[in-house]
């Protein structure tokens, strides 16, 4: 591109940019390019994604479906029935094209191996990383490369793979589900191109892909804000608690949070990573000075517990609770007993280990 030009590329806004692609092309030679016409989230994304990356942030947007301006672009995406990492050539309608998250990065295992990518996943498996990395040096947040890892995967996983999905028509279930779900980010993006009894110029859809684009760029960037400022310091609590397991009791079923923080999500994660663990209970500090004491749920979500507190302290409370469970300071017990609170820490330890199932309880157990 033209040194004058790119600066003034620079100072344009994504609309411009979009708006001025007819008049731009004479002076670049630098293009990200996807078809003209009915838009959706994922080829949305992928351009978002582009426009992130150092290598492609001052390319030119170019929508057609003109093969001879499509072959002037450097990198293509959701047209042109090619996949080419090589030749960045990243379409995945063609028949041919069988590619998943876990069969192009195998290192990360086989948990994205049942949806088919979009435009936007390939782009985020072969880019994901470093434009990860770009867009948190603009919050100046940094992290290290396990952290980094850890992220990519979230955000695959808790972003893009809906995109993905929806995108090649995959159902969530097997059965008729009882409800649709009409608010998710591609009905959104959808609902952004013009109406059925509308006629739109191309200029006009195409400032109205450039809206979606900025609209999905905001979504992702506030989702990624949210997994490195929030969800990432969550786990590193959770892995803390977890490593330290045996200095809270010695079944290693007890683990005890230095903060209170979301922990459900990771510490089954985590679990499964490291193998044969099973926490049972969840010591925490409440927020009205006092401790608590959670049972794991069989899963994410779910009423079940792993191991509750003991029956006989369902429902009871103060003075009645201190009776039946023998230890002093005792709060409350929930009627379904998957919670309970005491007013020390040790206490809420002693509570959780009177309740562990098949463990004998001694009188040096809590530390």
């Amino acid at each position: 591109m033209l040194p004058a030009f790119q600066k003034l590329l620079q100072s344009k806004s994504l609309e411009l940019k979009s708006f001025t692609v007819r008049e731009l092309r004479v002076v670049s030679n630098s293009f990200i390019g996807t078809h003209s016409g009915t838009f959706h989230c994922d080829e949305v994304l992928a351009v978002f994604l582009l426009q992130k990356h150092p290598k492609f942030k001052n390319h030119v947007l170019w929508r057609t479906r003109n093969k001879d301006e499509l072959s002037r672009c450097e990198i293509l995406v959701d047209i042109g029935g090619v996949y080419d990492p090589k030749t960045k050539r990243f379409d995945h309608h063609q028949s041919t094209f069988k590619e998943t998250f876990s069969s192009l990065r195998p290192e990360f295992g086989e948990d994205f191996s049942s949806i088919k990518l979009s435009s936007a996943g390939l782009i985020y498996v072969h880019y994901g990383e470093e434009i990860i990395s770009e867009i948190l040096k603009e919050f100046k947040i940094e992290l290290s490369e396990t952290q980094l890892k850890t992220v990519y995967l979230k955000m695959y996983s808790g972003f893009i793979k809906e995109i993905d999905a929806i995108d090649n028509g995959i159902p969530q279930h097997k059965k008729i589900p009882l409800y649709r779900v009409c608010t998710d980010i591609s009905s959104r993006v959808r609902n952004l191109n013009p109406d059925w009894k509308t006629k739109k110029t191309p200029e006009e859809i195409d400032v109205a892909f450039a809206a979606a684009v900025k609209y999905v760029g905001e979504e992702f960037i506030n989702k990624l804000k949210y997994f490195a400022i929030l969800w990432l310091p969550a786990r590193t609590i959770v892995e803390d608690a977890i490593q330290n397991r045996y200095n809270v009791h010695e079944s290693g079923c007890i683990i005890e949070l230095e903060k209170t923080c979301p922990w459900q999500e990771h510490l089954m994660d985590i679990e499964e990573l490291i193998g044969n663990v099973e926490i049972k209970f969840i010591i925490y500090k409440g927020v009205n000075n006092d401790y608590r004491v959670h049972a794991v749920p069989v899963e994410q979500g779910s009423f079940m517990s792993r191991n509750t507190l003991n029956k006989k302290w369902f429902g009871k409370r103060d003075e009645e609770l201190e009776l039946i469970s023998g230890i002093k300071g005792a709060i409350f017990v929930h009627q379904t007993g998957f919670t309970g609170g005491h007013w020390t820490r040790e206490g809420a330890i002693e509570m959780a280990i009177k309740s562990l199932n098949g463990f004998e309880v001694s009188s040096d157990s809590v530390d």
